[in-house]
């Protein structure tokens, strides 16, 4: 009999927590028990796991027992909360906040990346996602790293409105109703208007100008690459798309690399499909993302202005491989090598 492994989902009833259940569904993870687990507000809900109604549990410091693998998705302050009584309890978190990525004694994981790094789950007991920008940026990085070695990352990142939640979403499409209909917009999410203009504001802003989901690229990506050296500077834009993160991408290497090369090794790397025709018109769309889990990259070209450069453009869906696939993904290196 193949083994199974008890799963809890923290923020099950959040958009990604509910991306998180329907791709444990679709890729067949082992589960034996699977436990969903929420707030007050969401307890005695139910939720469906393949064939069976699952009741929603109150998550509390009691909730892990039995439990293998914990995918979190409900916020900094549940997870630095919850996340060490899971792991006390014996599970083997997977956190999707930012809560634990830069603790040095977190593996902070990317599958097609770093999967070597998820056997330092032995210190906490937890294994940190990554911001949904930064994953999507490393996948394309990582084939061109591995051959011609990355000096410098410069990213203008084009983020859509679910990266902030349910609540976002709703926004715009209220705002564009009221546009359509001649009445006032509201902004109670963003400080601005978010349909039909994009806003140079992700997160807050530092002290030293750039704003938080900036230095979490510049952070995480060191970290993921395992490479301190690497120098990344990245702009963040909310823009008014509902679904998939999009990335301008420019790339300073050690040595030079062509764009026939980048696009041969990208075409073989895990997890990409490179989507770059341009006498078709062909390249990747926010809208062809949306709903699969592969990063999309086009638009590949030398850049003109530095000898050992490229540029690209970079596409995912920020609820699923930005955030639930790449948790679960992680689950299964757990299932496979760990557990």
């Amino acid at each position: 009999m193949a083994k199974t492994f008890n799963v809890a989902v923290a923020g099950a009833t959040g958009a990604v927590g509910q991306t998180m259940i329907r791709v444990l569904e679709e890729r067949n993870f082992p589960v034996g028990e699977i436990r969903f687990l929420a707030s007050e507000r969401s307890e005695g809900k139910e939720l469906s796991f393949k064939t069976e109604k699952v009741r929603v549990r109150k998550l509390d410091h009691d909730s892990f027992d039995g439990i293998d693998i914990a995918i979190f998705s409900a916020g900094g302050d549940r997870s630095l909360t919850f996340a060490p009584s899971a792991a006390k309890a014996g599970a083997v978190v997977v956190d999707n906040s930012n809560a634990w990525r830069m603790d040095p004694e977190i593996p902070l994981v990317v599958p097609e990346v770093n999967p070597h790094a998820v056997s330092g789950y032995k210190a906490k007991g937890i294994i940190a996602n990554p911001n949904c920008s930064t994953i999507q940026m490393v996948v394309a990085l990582k084939p061109l790293y591995d051959y011609a070695r990355i000096k410098r990352v410069v990213v203008s990142t084009y983020q859509a409105v679910s990266g902030s939640g349910k609540k976002a979403i709703v926004e715009l499409e209220d705002q564009v109703k009221s546009w359509a209909e001649g009445r006032t917009l509201e902004s109670k999410v963003y400080p601005h208007q978010i349909a039909f203009n994009c806003l140079p504001h992700i997160d807050v802003f530092l002290d030293n100008g750039y704003t938080r989901e900036e230095m979490k690229m510049v952070n995480e990506t060191r970290k993921i690459m395992e490479d301190p050296e690497i120098q990344v500077s990245a702009t963040a834009v909310r823009v008014p798309v509902f679904y998939s993160h999009s990335e301008a991408v420019n790339v300073e290497f050690e040595q030079k690399i062509s764009a026939s090369k980048a696009r041969e090794l990208l075409s073989k790397a895990p997890g990409i499909k490179v989507v770059d025709d341009l006498s078709r018109n062909v390249y990747p769309l926010a809208l062809d993302a949306e709903g699969q889990d592969l990063t999309l990259v086009g638009r590949i070209r030398e850049d003109i202005s530095q000898a050992n450069g490229l540029d690209f453009w970079v596409v995912a869906d920020n609820i699923r491989k930005g955030a639930a696939t790449n948790a679960v993904q992680i689950a299964e290196l757990l299932a496979e090598k760990y557990l």
